[in-house]
C-alpha cells in the first residue's frame, strides 16, 4: 500500500478522514502499522469543543485546513529508518508522541517514542502508553512510599492509572469523582475507596480512609476549576501539632488554581506533572540520543 488514511480536525472542530501519501521512516524513526489508536478525552475532545466554539464566535480560523490529530498508538513495525537498531520489522510496539502516534493506519514515530509490546499485551491496551507515562511521571512526582495514604481527585484515564501506580508503589489510594462509570471502573482496578464528590464530603471520608491520621499526597487529574479540589486534598492531609498540614499536591490535569501560599497553606508541597517527564518533545532524545543522568535514572 502506497498510500494511508489520517483522521483530521477541521476548523470547525468536525472530524475528516483524508487520504495522503504513505511516509518513509526518517533517521532515528520507525514505520507503524497502526492497529489500534486511543483518543484522550480531555486533550483531543477538549480541542474539538473550542474550534466549535469558534464557529459560533464566527472565528476566522474556523477556515484553517484539517489537521492530524492523535498522539497514542500500537501496531506493527513495518519500516525502519537509519539509525534504529532497538526494533526490526515484525515488532510490536506500544507508540506515544504528538504529530506521531496520529489516528491514521500508518504512523513513523521516533523509536524513543516506542516500547516493545509482549505478546500477552494486545494493541487495544497497548494504545494507553502515552497516559500511562503520564500517569507514572505523575506519581513519581508524588513520590511515594510504602504504606502511604494517597487520593486522586479525578478518576478519567489518567486519575484511573494514577490511582492503579499508586497501589502498585505500596501506597492505599482513594479515589474522589461525580461519574458513576468512573467510580465503578476505579474500583474495579483496585482503588481502595472511591468517592462520588456530588453527594459526599471528600475530606471526612478521607480522614475515615486513612484511620484519622491524614492523606500523604494527593493528584489533581482533571482540567477546568480545580480550586476546590485543590482545597479538598489541602484539607486532608496530615496535620502536625502546631496545625499546619503538610504532605504533596501534584497537578497532572490541565487545572486552573486559586489559593493563598505561606501561612495559608501550611507547609504543603504543591508540584507540577508535565506530561510524561524528561525527554518529551527533546527531537535529539525522541530520535535516539541519550539523556542526562542526573534527569533519568534508567534508560
Amino acid at each position: 500500500m502506497s498510500r494511508r488514511k489520517v483522521g483530521c480536525i477541521d476548523g470547525k472542530g468536525r472530524g475528516v478522514c483524508l487520504e495522503e501519501g504513505r511516509p518513509d521512516p526518517g533517521a532515528g524513526q520507525v514505520r507503524v502499522a497502526v492497529q489500534a489508536s486511543l483518543i484522550s478525552p480531555g486533550t483531543e475532545l477538549g480541542r474539538v469543543k473550542k474550534q466549535r466554539e469558534r464557529v459560533r464566535d464566527d472565528s476566522p480560523a474556523v477556515d484553517s485546513p484539517p489537521r492530524p490529530f492523535g498522539y497514542a498508538n500500537a501496531g506493527i513495525v513495518e519500516a525502519v529508518g537509519e539509525g534504529v537498531e532497538t526494533f526490526r520489522v515484525g515488532d510490536r510496539l506500544a507508540c506515544m508522541g504528538g504529530g506521531y502516534a496520529l489516528h491514521t493506519d500508518c504512523a513513523c514515530v521516533p523509536q524513543n517514542l516506542c516500547a516493545a509490546l509482549p505478546d500477552s499485551v494486545d494493541f487495544e491496551a497497548g494504545a494507553f502508553a502515552h497516559l500511562a507515562a503520564t500517569a507514572v511521571h505523575a506519581i513519581r512526582r508524588a513520590q511515594p512510599q510504602f504504606g502511604e495514604n494517597g487520593m486522586v481527585m479525578g478518576l478519567g484515564l489518567v486519575g484511573n492509572l494514577s490511582s492503579q501506580f499508586g497501589q502498585l508503589s505500596g501506597c492505599h489510594m482513594m479515589g474522589v469523582d461525580r461519574f458513576p462509570l468512573r467510580l465503578e471502573l476505579a474500583a474495579r482496578t483496585g482503588t481502595e475507596a472511591v468517592v462520588d464528590g456530588s453527594s459526599v464530603d471528600p475530606v471526612t471520608e478521607a480522614e475515615l480512609f486513612a484511620g484519622g491520621y491524614g492523606m500523604d499526597f494527593g493528584v489533581i487529574a482533571f482540567g477546568g476549576d480545580g480550586t476546590e479540589a485543590f482545597e479538598q486534598i489541602a484539607a486532608s492531609l496530615k496535620r502536625a501539632p502546631d496545625t499546619h498540614r503538610m504532605g504533596r499536591v501534584v497537578i497532572v490535569g490541565g487545572a486552573q488554581i486559586t489559593h493563598g501560599f505561606a501561612a495559608a497553606l501550611g507547609n504543603i508541597d504543591v508540584r507540577s506533572a508535565a506530561r510524561t517527564g524528561p525527554g518529551y518533545h527533546d527531537e535529539a532524545y525522541e530520535h535516539g540520543a541519550g539523556y542526562p543522568p542526573v534527569f533519568v535514572e534508567w534508560p
